[in-house]
């Protein structure tokens, strides 16, 4: 069977079957309790860590929610702030950002542009961050540690109000929203084919990643898979006249997308086989590919415009200038500023979702009914 075939084939099964478990009532089980988030990812789910470490994510970014910058790639709140939310949990400070930090809650470890895999570009090459999936979990040891030491040594309530508990990090949940630019960087640098041939490794260095904090006590685990990467319209700023068959009905490029199923299906594989290698441990696969392509594909009856659409930002022809820059163009100074109603938007700048996005996935997979086992946030701490 050829490459494009098996995409297909795997794309069409996995849409069934996934569209299946729309439909699968999640368990009752009791209300789990999480002291505490560990979150790690890249910019989907960066609450300051890139903005911390290199130049400050600059306005209009944040002005919808925060109405000032908040080191998030969005006008508001990601999908890790509706999940603190939702578990009645402060939002998460990032790991990297020495001021106004309470890790009494968790930390995050995200930052904007990190993969699983380490990359061989330079600092930042591509928007590629230095701070790698690896990289995080050495960063959490650190923290576990150092904070395990303060902690101890504190003498005062007041003292210890910032920190976390050391019984709690057993009881936290650790999420994970990381993948995306491992395929970008595919994308720019490999063949199909070659890519493809990567996916097994990327999954198991996520699979790595969690037993390392298995074994460092972690035992609740909530795994993103990655979204229609072919729907962001950066994809799409430099084909305007797509040939036939490249994209599909709501303009996002097939064969990368099919790429994401792929991937989407092999880290699910890994994760059900982490249920095995580790029996204590409660894992739950959340398929936020469906949430968001459910959304594009559904975007004018959910009270969107057009996904491939972008609030912030000039996108004209083949002359961008990326949201809150400044460019000449024909002689002219244009400013990418964000559109007036930042509600009907789905992406904010081209590559990351808007607060109102973030929002109707966050409430499309928190319920149980697009995860594998079909579990409540509320619940994942029960093994099934």
């Amino acid at each position: 069977m050829g490459l494009g075939k098996l995409f297909v084939t795997g794309f069409l099964v996995l849409s069934v079957l996934e569209a299946g478990a729309v439909t699968v009532k999640p368990k009752a089980s009791p209300t789990c309790v999480f002291p505490a988030i560990y979150n790690f990812g890249d910019s989907n789910s960066d609450t300051g860590g890139i903005s911390a470490a290199f130049e400050p994510i600059s306005g209009p970014y944040g002005v919808g929610f925060f109405h000032k910058p908040a080191g998030r790639d969005s006008d508001g709140r990601l999908i890790i702030d509706f999940i603190a939310e939702h578990l009645n949990l402060p939002y998460l400070s990032a790991y990297l950002n020495s001021l106004g930090t309470n890790y009494r809650h968790g930390a995050n470890f995200a930052t904007g542009g990190s993969t699983i895999r380490r990359q061989n570009e330079t600092i930042y090459e591509y928007g590629i961050s230095p701070f790698s999936l690896d990289m995080q979990i050495i960063q959490f040891d650190q923290f576990k540690a150092r904070s395990y030491d303060i902690y101890k040594q504190a003498k005062t309530a007041s003292e210890r109000s910032k920190l976390p508990v050391p019984e709690d990090y057993s009881k936290a949940l650790y999420t994970f929203d990381i993948g995306q630019n491992d395929l970008s960087v595919g994308f720019r640098k490999m063949s199909f084919d070659q890519l493809r041939a990567t996916i097994p490794d990327i999954t198991n260095q996520l699979a790595t990643a969690v037993q390392h904090l298995y074994k460092q006590g972690g035992r609740v685990f909530w795994i993103h898979n990655t979204g229609p990467i072919g729907c962001l319209p950066v994809n799409r700023f430099y084909i305007l006249n797509p040939a036939p068959g490249l994209v599909d009905q709501y303009g996002c490029i097939k064969t990368q997308n099919e790429m994401a199923v792929e991937f989407n299906r092999q880290l699910k594989d890994r994760v059900i086989k982490l249920r095995a290698e580790l029996p204590q441990a409660a894992i739950t696969y959340v398929d936020v590919y469906a949430a968001k392509y459910g959304l594009i594909s559904n975007s004018k009856s959910e009270g969107f415009v057009d996904p491939l659409k972008v609030c912030c930002g000039y996108h004209v022809n083949y002359d961008h200038v990326w949201c809150g820059k400044k460019a000449m163009i024909n002689g002219s100074e244009v400013y990418g500023a964000s559109c007036a109603d930042l509600t009907t938007h789905i992406s904010w700048d081209g590559v990351h979702y808007s607060e109102a996005a973030n929002h109707w996935v966050a409430d499309h997979i928190l319920g149980g009914s697009l995860t594998n086992p079909p579990t409540p946030i509320t619940q994942a701490c029960h093994r099934h």
